[in-house]
């Protein structure tokens, strides 16, 4: 029966619960959330970058959400963004450590 104007319908089973398709079954994409929530805490405690890092949080949550949803291609896609995004956070955080250590020997150097 098809719902009418107005009326919502909900499925009976969530989306992504069924048979598996023909196919078979396919790979769950990631979602990186974790890494991305490390990246925005790293970021801020330590360089103040947590907001170039925040948007990996974003599409993290988003491919999350999609996922979650059934839509497993959106997932992908945002998973690749998040992906992307907390290799480039990670680099920088790393670049800014490195640069913090070299910093602090130079000064101690030569001060003595």
């Amino acid at each position: 029966m098809k719902p009418r104007h107005g009326e919502v319908s909900i499925p009976l089973q969530p989306p992504g619960r069924g048979a598996p398709p023909a196919a078979g079954p396919a790979e769950q994409p990631r979602d990186y959330v974790l890494w991305s929530l490390f990246n925005v805490l790293a970021g801020y405690l330590l360089a103040c970058l947590g907001c170039l890092c925040f948007p990996a949080l974003v599409f993290s949550i988003k491919a999350r959400d999609c996922k979650v949803l059934g839509d497993l291609e959106g997932a992908r896609r945002h998973g690749a963004r998040a992906r992307v995004l907390n290799i480039i956070c990670s680099l920088l955080l790393v670049a800014v450590v490195v640069f913090t250590v070299i910093a602090v020997i130079v000064v101690t150097i030569s001060v003595t």
